[in-house]
C-alpha cells in the first residue's frame, strides 16, 4: 500500500507502507523518483531519475510541507 500525502507541481509525494522507521517520503515526477529523508533533517535519500532541478523543488516543498508530512507519517503509522 502507497497512500498519496499529496499531489503539488507535478509531484505525488507519497509512503510505502511500513517500510522502515526513519521518517522519509518518496515522490514521483513524470521522468523518476526519489526518497527524501524528513528527520532527523531534510534530504535526499535515493533518487532514480530526478534532475537536480526536480530536487531542488522537491526539497523545497518538503520545507514548506514538513508538518503536514510528520502529521501524515504519524496517522499513517497507526493505521
Amino acid at each position: 500500500m502507497s497512500p498519496t500525502v499529496f499531489r503539488q507541481k507535478g509531484y505525488r509525494f507519497y509512503f510505502f507502507s511500513r517500510e522502515e522507521a526513519r521518517m522519509h517520503v518518496h515522490v514521483s515526477a513524470s521522468k523518476g523518483e526519489g526518497k527524501f529523508w524528513i528527520e532527523p533533517v531534510i534530504g535526499l535519500a535515493m533518487n532514480a531519475g530526478l534532475t537536480n532541478r526536480d530536487i531542488a523543488n522537491i526539497l523545497e516543498i518538503i520545507r514548506e510541507k514538513k508538518n503536514e508530512i510528520i502529521d501524515s507519517w504519524k496517522k499513517h503509522l497507526k493505521a
